[in-house]
């Protein structure tokens, strides 16, 4: 029997099947688990949740004594229950990129602990738990939905250390963001989102010294790395009611439409259109990403270059579509003004992909910063335009981050 209690009557040998708030306010990646250690007890109690829903016939149960918040005979009474109050919390409307960061900082972190989580639950063998990725998912595309720059690239700041873990979230972020660009409906978006954060789920076994090795991977080691599509198949396919969308993605995200990907070498229409977005997502983050053997590259200039490769690389209306979502100047790219200024783009424009929001802070005329200053490239009069993209690595800003994460001044 399923029944809501007070945080305060959780006792060791419960059975948690569901916090009663929003995902970000727990601090535990599964939210239905038997209640092990009274730490767990300690952590629930010290954040803002105040009641949850036990399952009397999972574990233990309350006294007889004791009073209760609610009773439920099925699961469907409280799925229902906490389906309207978890809609009655999500906040979808339109803000500026500057206004999403704290609360898309917020949203990465929680999801970098509960992905990291995962990976491990799957290196020891236990099952993925698709319930509790989906509730992610769904914080992750609200703050999407709300700006779709923040996230993806607070997400794209990552250190070689996190980056498996971290790339996960990044691709479900762009994932989402692409499936609106492409008219998907919300559940299609959904089942993006969930592929896009469980597609590398095969590295979570792949041994940790080639997966990290900081040089250039042997033939061998290579071998070892290009199995992971089948075996993060083989981990999802033990997953209660696994994701058709997900198994597709995780065992086809590295094939091409001109037949040399893998693991199955597929052509063209032989690949689905979710494995083709998870192609062009899972490229994007990972070279525009630290990694342990090299610098990641300006986001302008991953654009270029897969634009390059994208005739026998990617299927070209998801290409354009996915540039059309995340901007030929992604925000975080270095860019020159006609004035002569350099500047960093901080949001896209609403007008035009070639007109976006810069924030200019280095005057070229005087080799020198200037006073930082936003400016609207699509607002009516503006007289500057980009006239092309800079390399980071040849300024060494040591702030630009800095720069385009804060808020305009």
């Amino acid at each position: 029997m399923l029944k809501k209690i007070s945080v305060k009557q959780l006792t060791v040998g419960m059975y948690l099947k569901e916090f009663c708030g929003s995902w970000m306010e727990h601090p535990f990646w599964r939210s239905a688990f038997v209640i092990s250690d009274q730490k767990d007890i300690d952590a629930i109690r010290a954040s803002s949740i105040r009641e949850v829903w036990i399952d009397s016939a999972k574990g233990r149960d309350v006294a007889a004594d004791e009073p209760v918040c609610s009773v439920a005979e099925h699961e469907k009474q409280v799925d229902a229950e906490l389906a309207i109050a978890a809609q009655l919390e999500r906040q979808l409307e339109r803000v500026s990129t500057a206004a999403e960061f704290a609360r898309a900082a917020r949203i990465v972190a929680k999801s970098r602990q509960a992905v990291t989580s995962m990976f491990e639950e799957a290196r020891m063998g236990r099952a993925v738990d698709a319930t509790s990725a989906q509730r992610l998912v769904e914080e992750i595309s609200d703050s999407v939905s709300r700006n779709p720059g923040a996230l993806i690239s607070l997400a794209r700041l990552k250190t070689a250390d996190d980056y498996t873990y971290m790339h996960s979230v990044a691709v479900c972020a762009l994932m989402v963001a692409l499936a609106r660009e492409l008219g998907m409906n919300e559940a299609q978006t959904r089942a993006a989102g969930t592929a896009g954060l469980l597609h590398d789920l095969g590295k979570a076994v792949m041994p940790l010294e080639v997966l990290n090795k900081p040089g250039k991977l042997t033939d061998a080691e290579f071998a070892i790395i290009r199995s992971h599509p089948e075996e993060g198949h083989r981990i999802l396919q033990q997953a209660a009611k696994p994701d058709p969308v997900a198994l597709d993605v995780v065992l086809h995200h590295h094939e091409k439409v001109d037949g040399s990907g893998y693991p199955k070498r597929l052509r063209a229409d032989e690949i689905s259109i979710f494995a083709k977005m998870g192609a062009v997502c899972d490229v994007y983050d990972a070279i525009t990403s630290n990694r342990p053997y090299k610098a990641g590259w300006d986001p302008a200039e991953s654009v270029r270059k897969m634009a390059e490769w994208s005739q026998g690389h990617f299927d070209a209306r998801v290409f354009q579509a996915f540039v059309k979502s995340i901007g030929i100047y992604p925000i975080g790219s270095l860019v020159l003004l006609s004035s002569g200024r350099l500047g960093v783009v901080t949001e896209q424009g609403a007008k035009s992909l070639l007109a976006p929001k810069v924030k200019v802070f280095f005057s070229t005329k005087l080799n020198a910063r200037i006073r930082p200053e936003l400016i609207d490239l699509g607002s009516t009069g503006c007289p500057h335009r980009i006239v092309g993209r800079e390399d980071p690595e040849k300024w060494k800003f040591p702030d630009l981050n800095e720069m385009w994460c804060a808020a305009p001044s």
